[in-house]
């Protein structure tokens, strides 16, 4: 981390320009969200792309615009900021354009202004945040200040649904110039809490196999592999109550043929939750080595880690710590949490970035019916996020 120094006037100016813009900024969000682009919907995504690509071009400080096609999916966006300061690295920020929202969603619930609030399919998570970077960019320049490194914003079209291209073109946007740090405009914790740590997630599965048996008439011929399964589901769980920051969920889980056969066949689809990379190798140990409890039983599990965690190391609460001392400048106090929930900012993580996660705009239920931004969050947000960028001590 440099040692420059906190730029709060910047972050002032800022927060006061975009304070007068309020109403240009809400009328955009409220295009990109009547712009419908459910995950995997390739006319959508190419909709919002065209919305957000002309609203960048005419920005002064935009030096590069790349929009990458994703087949099924629609298009990644990548914009390029103060292109002249690039030999200096570049500060990262991550977003996505795709929702969990069906097409259909916004005729059913109407952009609408209520009490403070703005309501929105994905308004939350995260079109509003996709409007706000670009607007924090605009007021940049328009009042001329600027960061000693070059800023490049990745918008993903597939994060909703596991960034399979998403993160490719993020880890190369990252290894392609010195990234020094990334902020990732996701939504942030109940109360506006920043996210400083996001548990990584494995994805595996277990498979049984037993001996049939009728059960009435020798079931003791037989070896179940449901029993053998619900065992190993209890020892799983175990793990919840260790004291790690490792959390298991068997969700799913299908055996047997008949209620008088005893099972030969089961099997389970397992979520796993961890903070730590020790932690991720201990998982991948305990479910690629699965050793019967029944003997008379074969166990094989399968499956991986996929991400990483966003682990809280020092470099991270250094980029937290500079922006609480921002937003207090602001008038604002700001908090941190670490979630079970992962992003893209924990694959950034991976390759040794310092992440600031959840720098969205404050607000509630992603993902659901009430899904809404907190209006009176837009300046201020964009004022810490320009601080951040503007202060550069990453």
């Amino acid at each position: 981390m440099s040692e420059t120094p906190i730029s709060f006037s910047a972050a002032r100016q800022i927060h006061g320009l975009l304070k007068d813009k309020q109403v240009e900024i809400e009328e955009f969000i409220r295009a990109l969200i009547e712009t419908e682009s459910p995950s995997g919907d390739e006319a959508g995504s190419r909709a919002v792309v065209d919305l957000l690509a002309e609203a960048a071009s005419p920005i002064g400080c935009v030096s590069g615009i790349k929009r990458v096609d994703v087949p099924d999916f629609g298009q990644h966006l990548v914009i390029e900021a103060f292109g002249h300061q690039r030999s200096e690295g570049q500060i990262l920020v991550v977003g996505h354009t795709d929702t969990v929202h069906a097409r259909g969603s916004v005729e059913a619930r109407p952009w609408r202004r209520e009490s403070g609030k703005i309501y929105g399919p994905g308004i939350f998570d995260m079109k509003a945040n996709c409007a706000l970077i670009l607007a924090v960019l605009r007021a940049m320049a328009e009042l001329k200040i600027a960061p000693k490194c070059g800023v490049t914003v990745a918008l993903t079209c597939d994060e909703e649904v596991g960034s399979f291209t998403g993160w490719p073109l993020i880890e190369e946007t990252a290894k392609s110039a010195n990234t020094r740090c990334a902020f990732v405009m996701e939504p942030p914790a109940l109360g506006g809490l920043v996210k400083t740590g996001r548990k990584g997630t494995g994805i595996f599965a277990m498979k049984v196999e037993g001996k049939a048996a009728h059960a009435g008439l020798e079931p003791e011929k037989g070896a179940s592999a449901i029993l053998e399964l619900a065992r190993q589901t209890e020892r799983l769980h175990s793990l919840n109550g260790s004291g790690s920051g490792i959390t298991v969920n068997v969700g799913v889980v299908r055996g047997g043929t008949r209620s008088n056969v005893v099972a030969a066949e089961a099997e389970a689809e397992i979520d796993v939750r961890f903070s730590t990379e020790a932690e991720s190798r201990e998982i991948e140990r305990l479910l690629g080595n699965v050793t019967p409890i029944d003997d008379r039983t074969k166990v094989f599990g399968s499956g991986g880690i996929n991400p990483p965690p966003l682990e809280r190391t020092p470099a991270v609460i250094e980029l937290f710590q500079q922006g609480r001392a921002i937003a207090s400048h602001l008038g604002f106090e700001l908090g941190e949490a670490q979630v079970g929930g992962a992003s893209d900012g924990n694959f950034v993580a991976a390759l040794g970035i310092p992440v600031l996660d959840g720098l969205g705009i404050s607000g509630d239920g992603a993902h659901a019916v009430h899904e809404h931004i907190e209006a009176d969050d837009i300046a201020r947000r964009g004022g810490l996020i320009g601080g951040l960028l503007i202060s550069n001590s990453c």
